[in-house]
């Protein structure tokens, strides 16, 4: 079951719409999807069992007619029980709302958390209908994520689409040097040195990745902006963002950097996170 692509629902109408991304997700991998549902109470099971997830079976077994589909039904938390059947899977597949106790917020806390700590990459489905465009990478150029380096390669030769791979840089976060006395408004920066350092930190995430998939066309692009809304900005005409779970200069304490968590809020398309020590 290690080659599953997973899926969570809980019977809201974001769940069901993951669902769809699953199967296309599962079809592409040549994978099975599991259907996972985590319940709390004995008496929601039945009228799980028999209403939404054979609701959600028959949806995926109607949009890829032959796709090896299982169910899996499990007691407990929702995060704790997603994030145990992640041990098995390639890619879980969530919804960006959830139902009940995280259902007025724009994304659950459970998928935040899920992407802190799952064992596969996430895939949260949000953000505007059948998106189109070029698989976007948020290339920071960081060790931590070289492995959502090559989660978008092999993504955009699944789906036989370009890579825009994005590297967004500023002074803001590097450091600098003073000039005479200590004096933080007494400051020299060198852009054209500043913005060579990271045209480099972008070739070389980059060059591994371009020999092992030649098939994949690359843009990169360095811009120097703020971070997140450049890429937020970006993802308004790509298909799915790709990102880290964390980059340079995020807390060790933090699973989930905070721009991995922007893009999970606002992102305009599924956003996938995926962490460096899967």
């Amino acid at each position: 079951m290690n080659d599953t692509v997973m899926v969570g629902v809980d019977g809201s109408p974001s769940s069901l719409a993951a669902v769809d991304v699953a199967a296309r997700e599962a079809r592409l991998r040549g994978a099975p999807l599991r259907i996972v549902h985590a319940f709390s109470r004995p008496s929601d099971l039945d009228p799980m069992i028999h209403g939404v997830l054979a609701q959600a079976e028959q949806r995926a077994a109607g949009l890829m007619p032959g796709l090896e589909i299982s169910r899996t039904v499990a007691s407990g938390d929702t995060l704790t029980v997603l994030q145990s059947e992640s041990r098995h899977s390639v890619l879980a597949v969530v919804g960006g709302r959830g139902r009940n106790l995280f259902g007025d917020l724009l994304l659950g806390s459970t998928v935040v958390q899920l992407a802190a700590h799952a064992h596969c990459p996430v895939m949260a489905v949000r953000g505007r209908p059948d998106p189109r465009g070029p698989v976007l990478l948020a290339a920071d150029g960081s060790t931590a994520g070289a492995a959502a380096v090559g989660f978008a390669f092999a993504e955009a030769a699944l789906r036989e689409a370009p890579l825009l791979a994005l590297h967004v840089w500023n002074t803001w976060s590097e450091p600098t040097p003073y000039e005479g006395p200590a004096d933080p408004l007494n400051v020299v920066v060198d852009l054209e040195q500043l913005r060579e350092k990271h045209r480099r930190r972008l070739e070389e995430a980059l060059t591994p990745w371009r020999a092992a998939r030649p098939e994949v066309s690359v843009e990169p692009l360095l811009e120097r902006s703020r971070v997140r809304h450049a890429l937020l900005e970006a993802a308004k005409g790509a298909q799915l963002l790709v990102a880290g779970a964390r980059g340079h200069g995020g807390f060790t304490g933090m699973l989930l950097g905070s721009v991995s968590q922007a893009l999970l809020y606002h992102a305009d398309c599924p956003v996938a996170v995926v962490r460096g020590e899967q």
